[in-house]
């Protein structure tokens, strides 16, 4: 069959190349599924996600305000080493009673000060110096706390800063 064009109908394709309409909304309607089983996972993902999310800022959401409150720890500290161990003065009683309380309420919130061991540890740790090897130390070791550094939880607040013995 023609048209006035002298084409072929749509209607005289071959019978070969027809395809069943139900194998093709079958075929169609497996895609979808797949569409929807990938998208349900997805939102699994993202609900998963939004939870540790939510779950994370709980947990860290205070680490701001304790990263500000450790020059406020350190002036106190550093305060009560200029009295020189007068402990019979009343000021210098104060600022060791306001600088416990306020180590305890960061201990509160989950700040602990990190215990500086013998051996040098980068990811608690920042070298400022080194200093050769004294007589009876070793490579890597500690030599001294300049700034104590914090934990946050499980995460590094502040690094200790620290001399380290270095050489041969």
């Amino acid at each position: 069959m023609t048209d006035e064009a002298g084409d072929e109908a749509p209607e005289a394709i071959e019978q070969g190349d027809e395809v069943d309409p139900i194998e093709e909304l079958g075929a169609r309607t497996a895609e979808l599924e797949k569409e929807l089983q990938y998208s349900a996972a997805e939102i699994v993902n993202v609900r998963q996600r939004a939870a540790r999310e939510r779950s994370e800022a709980m947990r860290y959401g205070g680490m701001s305000m304790a990263l500000r409150m450790l020059p406020l720890v350190d002036s106190l500290e550093k305060a009560l080493e200029a009295a020189n161990g007068d402990d019979s003065d009343a000021l210098s009683e104060g600022v060791r009673l306001t600088l416990e309380g306020a180590k305890a309420a960061l201990e509160a919130e989950g700040v602990r000060q990190i215990e500086v061991e013998s051996s040098f540890d980068p990811t608690m740790m920042e070298a400022i110096a080194t200093v050769p090897v004294p007589e009876d130390g070793e490579s890597g070791s500690v030599i001294e706390v300049i700034e104590v550094g914090y934990m946050y939880h499980d995460r590094v607040l502040r690094a200790a800063r620290v001399i380290v013995a270095e050489g041969e």
